[in-house]
């Protein structure tokens, strides 16, 4: 048997199937074009992922789970035809609703935020199309709906930014008295098996008829399950274009003082934040092969004195929230291997000071971190940030959120078929 995982992220979509062993046996991208249709560009995604497995594969493939970008939502009709264009991930239309919304949300809450799906429904509101809705589904929850047909299903990774009580498992009561005149969606774990493939599908595609397709999660959280990190303390920072430090702990933490929410996962917690510095700093300055280069010949027996703030522009999240924050480049000394030393250091020294203030916060004590992103390659760096973290610092043992999600589909299909046995 099989596990097909999809990842719909920022740079484009990806397929991942994996066996019962949980070894990859197929994988299949699709890259996003310049769009101004995305509702047709995830579509058109979608079966070209599928198509892109082979006949052989994909009727041996027991269950599904589809990833999307945290906050990516959009309205339907009562058919699950989309009424209006999709408010991605980064789109900060929202921030008009927040003053409206910081009088039932309570303070400091993860929707008091200009991206939170919420903040995006209330200004969602305002539209001429809104008339016509009839449910609010999130990016993931609308694509798993074209393939098992069940409108208004999600899962409480993708409901946490809709205002969805994570702990409690249930809409809390503040968020009913804004009376808002859609369905907002059910909320399963994630891995849940929700139906069967539509019938049409596993005829088109040569699916198994009874292959499930499961609640789903947000890419970061796929991105997570596919690292390997499984205990209280262990922890993922992906050094991409930003740097995302997450946390498994047995204490939840919100603070959006600080831009720090936490995901449940299971009986832990998930909690992190995201820093503006990372890898768009660094390709600001070198290219990829400039960076390969000086960081080999960095002497890292020599301590690097810089002392950096690296941003691309004013203004930081975490650990430091202060959307004034100058970045703080200077002086640059004229050896490029010393300023990409100091560059490298400091982005370390935040790292570290992310890590400190979660754990100041009562989350639990790190004992590991596994590294995800383009920087996972760079020894150096690696090195350099094992100076400053004090604990073991290890590559993700895969770094595809699709392998996530494909896990996720495997581990919600055996505990579903499990509760069947007994």
């Amino acid at each position: 048997m099989n596990y097909l995982g999809i990842d719909f992220g920022t740079s484009g979509a990806r397929a991942i199937v994996i066996d019962e062993q949980a070894q990859i046996v197929a994988q299949t991208r699709h890259p996003w074009t310049n769009s101004k249709n995305w509702v047709e560009c995830w579509q058109r995604a979608l079966w070209s992922l599928l198509e892109g497995i082979s006949q052989e594969l994909r009727s041996q493939i027991q269950a599904i789970a589809i990833n999307g970008t945290s906050s990516t939502i959009l309205l339907t009709d009562a058919t699950g035809q989309p009424v209006d264009d999709p408010l991605l991930y980064n789109d900060g239309r929202g921030s008009s609703a927040i003053k409206d919304l910081s009088n039932f949300a309570p303070p400091h809450h993860t929707v008091l935020s200009a991206t939170s799906s919420l903040a995006k429904l209330l200004w969602m509101q305002k539209l001429p199309t809104f008339t016509q809705a009839r449910y609010l589904l999130h990016q993931a929850d609308w694509l798993s709906f074209l393939l098992h047909g069940q409108l208004g299903i999600s899962d409480y990774h993708n409901a946490l930014k809709l205002g969805y009580d994570v702990e409690n498992l249930q809409y809390p009561k503040w968020l009913e008295k804004l009376q808002i005149p859609v369905n907002l969606p059910q909320v399963l774990a994630p891995g849940t098996p929700i139906s069967e493939i539509k019938p049409e599908i596993a005829v088109k595609f040569g699916f198994k008829r009874d292959c499930q397709v499961c609640a789903g999660t947000t890419d970061s959280i796929a991105a997570f399950l596919a690292s390997g990190a499984k205990f209280p303390g262990e922890a993922v920072t992906s050094l991409g274009s930003t740097l995302v430090l997450k946390l498994l702990s047995r204490t939840r933490l919100e603070n959006s003082q600080y831009g720090i929410y936490s995901h449940r996962l299971g009986d832990l917690w998930l909690t992190g934040g995201a820093s503006n510095t990372g890898g768009a700093v660094l390709k600001k300055f070198f290219t990829n092969e400039e960076l390969v280069k000086l960081s080999q010949e960095i002497d890292l027996s020599k301590n690097n004195e810089l002392n950096y703030y690296p941003l691309l522009q004013s203004g930081e999240r975490f650990p430091i929230n202060d959307p004034l924050l100058e970045p703080k480049l200077e002086p640059r000394p004229n050896d490029d291997r010393e300023f990409l030393y100091g560059l490298l250091t400091s982005m370390a020294k935040i790292e570290a000071r992310g890590y400190e203030l979660l754990q100041q916060l009562g989350a639990d004590q790190l004992t590991h971190v596994y590294t995800a992103g383009g920087g996972a390659a760079n020894d150096t760096w690696t090195t350099i940030r094992h100076k400053y973290l004090k604990v073991p610092v290890v590559a993700s043992n895969n770094t595809e959120a699709a392998y996530g999600s494909a896990v996720l589909a495997m581990q919600g299909l055996k505990v579903e078929n499990f509760h069947k046995n007994f």
